[in-house]
């Protein structure tokens, strides 16, 4: 499975997750030097597994991420930094969406509930490896 950053401001980092021969679309914070809580992960391969979060019910979860835990992928639509005025609904996990555009004039993922179900059916709550990469 590959995750392949598009493009990152102040509003996310954008990209596509490949499963197979289907995709969704990504959200995550901005880099912020891995700094739990403030910054998307860095690039490299990662374990996938399934993990029952009290939020979000079953979803997958990122393991062997340096200094740092509980990387969800999860539904949302903003992963802006709050520091400087922008909405976000992760603090350094991945939203899943079908389609990019923006909501209230910021940069977001959409139809995510249905990404996320997409992606969870496809997979199957199995575990996998997961690549970061930018394009």
């Amino acid at each position: 499975m590959l995750l392949l950053r598009t493009d990152t401001s102040d509003q996310g980092t954008f990209g596509i997750l490949v499963f197979g021969d289907e995709f969704v679309y990504t959200g995550e914070l901005p880099w912020r030097e891995n700094k739990p809580n403030l910054s998307c992960i860095p690039e490299g391969r990662y374990t996938m597994r399934l993990r029952v979060s009290p939020r979000y019910g079953r979803v997958f979860e990122i393991g062997d991420v340096p200094d740092r835990s509980y990387i969800l992928l999860h539904q949302g639509n903003f992963c802006g930094d709050t520091s400087l005025g922008y909405r976000t609904n992760v603090r350094g996990c991945v939203l899943l969406g079908i389609k990019r555009g923006s909501l209230g004039g910021q940069k977001a993922v959409l139809s995510s509930r249905m990404a996320r179900r997409r992606f969870e059916t496809a997979l199957n709550f199995q575990p996998t490896t997961l690549e970061i990469r930018a394009c």
